[in-house]
């Protein structure tokens, strides 16, 4: 039984149905298939991986050689994807393009180098490399370009047609969806629902940003709020001012994340970071739209691209990801209690929510594989604090991300802040 049919959940089911056609596959979800991030994120399928190669190499039983597969298995992760749809007839508008990060402060080219240099010590130069910034500019042309990396270990896609597509296949092959079904907690071998409690070998929590809703869960992880806009479609002539010409993702090296795409129909989205966390990991549906955070957006779109003027903003969106507090994704089953889970993407989960569902279905089926044998497997990340220390810490990390850039545009200079307050947002 899986609880939560978003890209966690319904890959597991898939992966499961392919293996054993005979085995009973049951997905619980509160609301409808791909209702959460996985139906509203971004659109990247990217090889990013939320912690970093060294935080990898460094957990339990871990190595250097554990790191650098694990870094494999989500390249890999990528091409599964596009493999899935194109096999199942998923039209997800998948696009091998990349990602193009710009840096356009000194402060900023200064961390993207230090990212290259990074990536060549690991033997990863193929796949982070430094564009100089008129091979930048031929990319994203955007304000101030002094350079970018790149990384050819991405794709766009179309976030809920993958999700409805992989529901439907899932369906499809056996298994069975219950939409409008709330779990309210899960226990050994068995999930408490608002209609009743089921049983089930093997439980698979896959709530992500929703997990603290479940009881027991509430300091799992906290759930942010990531918020997007998408302009209408633009003309060819303004592409090409603009660039994206092979659809890559696309960022810049600030510390407040962004992020953006070219759509199929020629759209521009973008979203970032900024939202409030809500006091007791609280989710409700009017936390989905912030006018200022959106508004926000839609001006840090123009000042990266001014040729978009008065171009019309058509949609605007939101929703929570889940963030464990050692900021470390996770995959895992114990077979004594027959509960697994997968999840703490920190928002780079469309190519890591496969690499989950392949990796819960070898150790659900009990198979020795190389992916049973990844750092992230049986990892557990600490707990997150009571509150109101939980508030205070999320959003004073929130702030000084916010006050980084600032503090960056101001001097020129790498933030004092950003460094002061990397082990609460993450970092070494």
């Amino acid at each position: 039984m899986v609880v939560g049919a978003g890209l966690t959940g319904l890959w597991t089911a898939y992966y499961l149905l392919r293996a054993e056609p005979t085995l009973r596959v049951v997905v619980l979800e509160s609301e409808v298939a791909g209702f959460g991030a996985s139906g509203r994120n971004g659109g990247w399928c990217s090889a990013l991986f939320p912690a970093s190669l060294d935080k990898l190499a460094s957990l339990p039983g871990s190595s250097r050689g554990a790191a650098l597969a694990q870094a494999a298995a989500m390249r890999d992760s990528v091409d599964e994807v596009g493999r899935v749809s194109a096999t199942e007839g998923i039209d997800a508008h998948f696009h091998k393009g990349g990602t193009v990060v710009v840096a356009r402060t000194p402060a900023q080219e200064r961390r993207a180098r230090a990212d290259v240099a990074d990536a060549a010590g690991w033997g990863l130069a193929d796949h982070l490399h430094w564009l100089p910034a008129p091979e930048a500019r031929e990319r994203l042309a955007a304000t101030g370009v002094r350079g970018a990396t790149y990384t050819p270990d991405c794709a766009r896609l179309h976030p809920a047609r993958l999700v409805r597509g992989l529901a439907r296949v899932v369906e499809a092959a056996g298994g069975r969806i219950h939409e409008g079904t709330r779990a309210l907690s899960i226990g050994e071998r068995r999930v408490h629902t608002e209609h009743g409690t089921v049983s089930a070998e093997v439980v698979v929590r896959a709530t992500e940003g929703y997990t603290p809703r479940l009881a027991g869960e509430e300091r799992t992880v906290v759930p942010v709020y990531s918020l997007v806009v998408a302009t209408e479609p633009l003309p060819e002539e303004m592409w090409a001012q603009i660039g994206l010409a092979d659809r890559e993702t696309f960022s810049d090296h600030r510390h407040l994340i962004v992020y953006g795409q070219r759509t199929a129909d020629d759209r521009l989205v973008f979203g970032g970071r900024g939202a409030p966390y809500h006091f007791g990991s609280r989710i409700r549906q009017e936390y989905d739209r912030v006018g200022r955070v959106h508004a926000h957006l839609r001006e840090t779109l123009r000042e990266l691209f001014p040729v978009l003027g008065d171009v019309r903003v058509d949609h605007a969106w939101g929703g929570p990801l889940g963030i464990p507090r050692d900021w470390c994704a996770s995959v895992g089953l114990d077979r004594a209690t027959g509960r697994a889970w997968a999840g703490g993407y920190v928002g780079d989960g469309v190519a890591t929510t496969n690499l989950a569902g392949r990796t819960l279905r070898d150790l659900i089926l009990g198979r020795d594989t190389e992916l049973v044998r990844l750092p992230w497997v049986d990892h557990h990340s600490p707990r997150w604090e009571p509150e109101p220390l939980r508030w205070l810490g999320a959003n004073a990390g929130l702030r000084v991300v916010t006050l980084a850039d600032a503090e960056e545009r101001a001097t020129g200079r790498p933030s004092v802040l950003a460094r002061l307050a990397a082990p609460l947002l993450g970092g070494h």
